[in-house]
């Protein structure tokens, strides 16, 4: 059976990515450090490994694991903090895959595994005019998070090219699902979903304006899987290995809680407050590349997907 190694798989996106390697019959073992994952998210009986990416053990247990694919997705994930603490968030971002990365290069060329790294759609583009956006769109973030993963990008095509490692950079939209914690720092749909079962005020912060390509977790973890599987391009310029990951809908804040109320058959107070720094104002994905060479298409559309999401939300509040 071939083996895989989850980095950040008890987290919100993680999870899933660690059912659905199992699912397609590999051998998974997570790492995460549970500063932001939890053991409870693990639905499914793999080893866990509490160790921190950007720690000395990574490396070598990359190098001595045995792993037929290492997916990346361990990561400090949040725009805001990474604005007020660039440092820690290089530390985990750009150290954590250089470990991955120096533990893949110590191993003999035929044994490497495939790297699949959670990257980031909007925070890598930036303010652009290219909506869809494809790959081939100049990077221009607008905040550390984004500065970080894409130098990891580039890291990890500098590895393909000089040593030979097999990598696969994907450029997510903006994930939602079931396990995302509504509670605090979260993606816009798990915090409008709990503030809603709450019975409390929507925040927008901003206009309400401002669009994002919104992408159910199962179509994500389904992404992993078919980059580790499938044949991918030559190591060569930053985008080569490169896919976007999203459904190429663009959706605004303001519709989307009108969306979610909707679905719950709830209404909220709406209350705007100032726009924060380094969110960029309209984000959507050209995924096309995607499909066409590694098969991949999104299967659950938006309406679906916060159904899924506001029912496990709600379940977890009963619970």
């Amino acid at each position: 059976m071939r083996k895989a190694l989850v980095t950040g798989g008890a987290g919100f996106i993680g999870s899933h990515v660690v059912e659905a390697f199992v699912r397609a019959g590999f051998a998974v073992t997570v790492v995460d450090n549970l500063s932001s994952g939890f053991r409870k998210n693990l639905v499914v009986d793999v080893p866990l490994r509490v160790i921190d990416v950007a720690s000395a053990e990574m490396a070598p247990l990359v190098r001595d694991g045995g792993f037929a694919v290492i997916a990346h997705l361990a990561a400090q994930t949040d725009v805001r903090k990474s604005v007020d603490d660039p440092v820690h968030d290089a530390t985990v971002n750009v150290i954590g895959i250089l470990n991955i990365l120096e533990g893949v290069r110590a191993m003999p060329p035929g044994s490497r595994p495939r790297i699949v790294f959670a990257s980031t759609g909007g925070a890598l583009y930036g303010e652009t005019t290219q909506l869809p956006t494809p790959e081939s769109a100049p990077a221009n973030p607008d905040s550390p998070y984004g500065i970080a993963k894409l130098a990891s990008e580039y890291y990890l095509a500098y590895y393909g090219r000089l040593w030979g490692v097999d990598g696969v950079a994907l450029r997510f939209g903006n994930v939602f699902g079931p396990r995302q914690n509504p509670d605090g720092e979260a993606g816009v749909i798990a915090m409008f979903g709990g503030r809603i079962l709450r019975n409390e005020t929507l925040y927008i912060y901003g206009t309400g304006k401002q669009t994002r390509d919104y992408v159910y977790v199962s179509d994500v973890a389904d992404a992993f899987v078919a980059a580790a599987t499938q044949p991918i391009p030559k190591a060569g310029e930053l985008t080569a290995r490169a896919f976007n990951i999203g459904t190429g809908v663009e959706t605004s804040v303001s519709a989307l809680a009108t969306m979610l109320a909707a679905v719950t058959s709830t209404s909220s107070v709406i209350e705007h407050r100032p726009q924060r720094a380094g969110e960029v104002s309209r984000s959507v994905l050209d995924a096309g590349k995607a499909q066409t060479l590694l098969g991949w298409s999104p299967k659950v559309d938006l309406r679906q997907g916060l159904a899924h999401t506001f029912a496990w939300i709600k379940s977890r509040g009963k619970a």
